[in-house]
C-alpha cells in the first residue's frame, strides 16, 4: 500500500542500533533515519539543508520529581560548550534551536520565537507570583519560506504526567515541530543531532519531509524507532 512503512535496522561502528523508515513525500519518497550514538562522532546530520533542534540548554536539569518514567538529568547539559559545538559545525546555515532564557543565545540569531505553552509548563520560582509559560527559539541562517506569521507560535506540551506522556524530559510536542517545518522548503532534509525520542522525525514522516536524527541515548533510540513505526502503521489505515 501507499506509504507503508519499511523498516531497516543495522548497527553503526559504536554497535548502536539505527532506523530507518520511509513516507510518501511531496514529490518523492522522503526517508527519516535515527542513528545511535554521539553527534559529534556521527556527523551524517551535517549533510541536511535545516538544523531543527532541542539541544542541552547548560542548565544543569535535575528533576527531583519522583516520575519513573523521567531521567533526573539530560546528558551534556552541564554548559553552553555541547551545543555551541554542534551550531559551529553548522555554520550559517538555516537553523531554528530551543533554548532557555537563563542561558545566553546562539551567535548569530537573527530572531527569537517564543512558544507559548498555553500556561502549563514547569514550576518555576515559586517565590515570585508567576509561573514559566513559554520557551524561547532561536532562528538562524535565511532561505525559510511561507507567509508572514506571529513570532508566537502556541502549542500546548507533551504532558508528564498523562497516559501515553512525555518520555523524555524536555520533549516537544510533534504539533509544534510541524510549525516549524511548515517554514522550511519541501525538498530540505532536517537534521536534528539532539533526537531525543524523536518527535523531529515524526512531524518530518508525517509531512512527508526527510530527516535525520543522532541520539546518544539507546533507550531514547528505541523509543524513536518505536514512534516512527507506528506512524507508517498509522498512514496505512
Amino acid at each position: 500500500p501507499k506509504g507503508r512503512e519499511r523498516q531497516e535496522r543495522r548497527h553503526d561502528t559504536m554497535g548502536r542500533e539505527s532506523s530507518m523508515g520511509t513516507s510518501a513525500g511531496p514529490t518523492t519518497t522522503a526517508v527519516q533515519r535515527i542513528i545511535g550514538g554521539d553527534c559529534l562522532q556521527h556527523t551524517e546530520w551535517l549533510g541536511a539543508d535545516v538544523l531543527i533542534t532541542d539541544p542541552p540548554y547548560g542548565i544543569r536539569y535535575s528533576s527531583g520529581m519522583r516520575r519513573s518514567r523521567l531521567a533526573k538529568s539530560i546528558v551534556g547539559d552541564q554548559d553552553l560548550s555541547l551545543r555551541d559545538r554542534v551550531l559551529e559545525l553548522w555554520g550559517a546555515r538555516p537553523a531554528r534551536v530551543f533554548g532557555s532564557w537563563k542561558r545566553r543565545r546562539p551567535n548569530g540569531t537573527k530572531m527569537l520565537l517564543v512558544w507559548d505553552t498555553k500556561g502549563a509548563l514547569g514550576m518555576g520560582n515559586l517565590k515570585l507570583p508567576w509561573k514559566p509559560s513559554h520557551q524561547e527559539i532561536y532562528v538562524l541562517g535565511t532561505g525559510f519560506v511561507g507567509r508572514r506569521d506571529t513570532d508566537v507560535l502556541r502549542c500546548a506540551p507533551v504532558q508528564s504526567m498523562s497516559r501515553g506522556g512525555r518520555t523524555h524530559p524536555h520533549e516537544k510536542p510533534v504539533a509544534l515541530i510541524e510549525m516549524l517545518l511548515a517554514k522550511c522548503p519541501t525538498e530540505w532534509t532536517i537534521a536534528d543531532p539532539f533526537a531525543g525520542t524523536g518527535a523531529v522525525l515524526i512531524a518530518a514522516k508525517r509531512m512527508g519531509r526527510s530527516a535525520i536524527g543522532v541520539e546518544i541515548d539507546d533507550g531514547y533510540v528505541t523509543i524513536a524507532t518505536q514512534r516512527l513505526a507506528a506512524q507508517g502503521e498509522k498512514e496505512d489505515e
